[in-house]
């Protein structure tokens, strides 16, 4: 046998033994992603239970929340005590405020910087806090129509801008009213709607009619309530689009292994 035979074995055993090796940390690898992931399956459940049972104690309903972890790996984030972020997602929200249905299609929360002890984990005892959680929500028109509890109205978005219709009596006419309200959020948390704007085709040209159309703005610019929204988020602004009125939130330092 040759020289070079010799020397091409002990190069072809250290090409399998290094193949081998790599199989084996891509096994590895794979092994702790899985447990990564299964860990993370695991958080994900637990907090979109919790979520469901408080839902029920605010008397309101959803679809099964929809919970992400967010960074990786999860296990690193848990071994530090800190999160980069927990997104939940809430379809179908519905709750009463004062007696009136309220509809939510859409309700998004994100959780940033959430700290929670390795023991508090494994204990379900202590703090577990988000440096900031924020929210946006969609309450769809006719829940807010509700609220107006005027026969026939709708409520809608046109050019950017709350938009309504309804049928009124003035003057023994029946007219279509149109316009838009401004809207905000009141020191009360609450949306305030103020219809300034309103017209009507066929309105007959005197003052008491105009005085009436006035009179009808005015019955309907009243300020909305809202639900108690979770994680202490308090509203900053809403928006009309053309599924809804979208409300924006935010909230500090919030506890979340609570989200009353």
């Amino acid at each position: 046998m040759t020289e070079a035979a010799y020397d091409e074995r002990p190069r072809r055993r250290g090409r399998k033994v290094l193949v081998g090796l790599l199989v084996l940390l891509l096994v590895l690898v794979g092994l702790v992603v899985l447990a990564d992931r299964i860990a993370t399956g695991v958080a994900e459940r637990a907090i979109a239970d919790q979520i469901s049972q408080e839902l029920t104690r605010q008397q309101a309903s959803a679809a099964q929340p929809e919970v992400e972890v967010g960074g990786f790996p999860f296990l690193t984030q848990v071994a530090a005590g800190r999160y980069e972020r927990i997104t939940i997602g809430l379809r179908d929200v519905k709750g009463t405020v004062e007696g009136n249905s309220v509809d939510l299609p859409v309700l998004d929360v994100t959780a940033r910087d959430v700290t929670a002890s390795l023991d508090t984990i494994r204990s379900g005892q202590g703090d577990v806090v988000a440096a900031r959680v924020d929210g946006s929500g969609t309450i769809s028109y006719d829940s807010l129509a509700g609220y107006l509890d005027r026969p026939g109205l709708k409520l809608g978005e046109r050019d950017g801008k709350l938009s309504v219709t309804a049928p009124v009596d003035i003057l023994g006419q029946q007219l279509t009213v149109t316009g838009a309200a401004e809207i905000a959020v009141s020191e009360q948390g609450k949306v305030a709607l103020r219809f300034s704007e309103l017209d009507a085709e066929g309105l007959p040209n005197v003052p008491m009619a105009q005085v009436l159309l006035n009179n009808y703005a005015r019955s309907i610019s009243i300020d909305v309530p809202l639900p108690e929204l979770p994680f202490q988020l308090t509203v900053r602004g809403v928006t009309p689009r053309p599924d809804g009125l979208q409300v924006s939130a935010d909230a500090r330092d919030v506890p979340i292994n609570s989200v009353s």
